[in-house]
């Protein structure tokens, strides 16, 4: 239940009109309306006040709220960290790819790009390694959880735990290999369309 639908429970349950409640609160009628219909939502002082005139604790008069945008923040923490694990990989993709075109520039001009580029992804990479630590999430298998938006039971967690230090070498490892591949193959191309 939401926190307008709450607020209009609890005022006809005490049986309070919107105006008698708007002067207990130090607002208009039109607000309390508004509240009560999801228009906007009171102010931390507001919800303190209405909690004390119904009566009620100030957690259970916000508890549905509170898991509802527990919810909505979750997920935007989901979208946030796939895009920027997106954005990631084609970082890596765009830096292996663009190595040997830009090395093979005259002068130091392609070095300078290709370090920019290299920088960013960096960049990229301490951001992913913030909110892994934010939300303490280090191996593959609760990456993916949190990403669909799971839990893992106990016992799971603890067999993460155990894994933690020997996948972030094993991960740092395979993207150097995979790096390398894809180097190798750009060399090899234009290695074979100069020739």
């Amino acid at each position: 239940m939401d926190i307008g639908l709450q607020i209009k429970k609890f005022r006809e349950q005490q049986k309070i009109s919107q105006e008698e409640l708007a002067l207990k609160v130090f607002v208009s009628r039109q607000t309390i309306s508004n509240w009560e219909t999801n228009k906007s939502c009171p102010d931390v002082k507001s919800l303190i006040t209405l909690s004390n005139i119904f009566n009620v604790s100030l957690d259970d008069f916000i508890k549905e709220d509170i898991k509802e945008m527990r919810k909505i923040v979750e997920k935007e923490a989901t979208k946030k960290f796939y895009m920027i694990s997106m954005v990631f990989l084609m970082e890596l993709i765009v830096v292996a790819v663009s190595a040997y075109p830009l090395f093979s520039i005259k002068g130091n001009i392609g070095i300078v790009i290709w370090l920019c580029l290299f920088t960013i992804t960096l960049y990229t990479a301490s951001k992913i390694e913030k909110f892994k630590k934010v939300y303490d999430i280090q191996t593959y298998k609760e990456i993916l959880a949190f990403i669909d938006g799971k839990q893992l039971t106990h016992d799971e967690t603890q067999q993460e735990l155990g894994k933690r230090n020997y996948q972030k070498i094993i991960f740092a490892l395979i993207t150097g290999v995979i790096t390398l591949i894809i180097c190798f193959i750009v060399i090899s191309i234009f290695q074979y369309s100069t020739n």
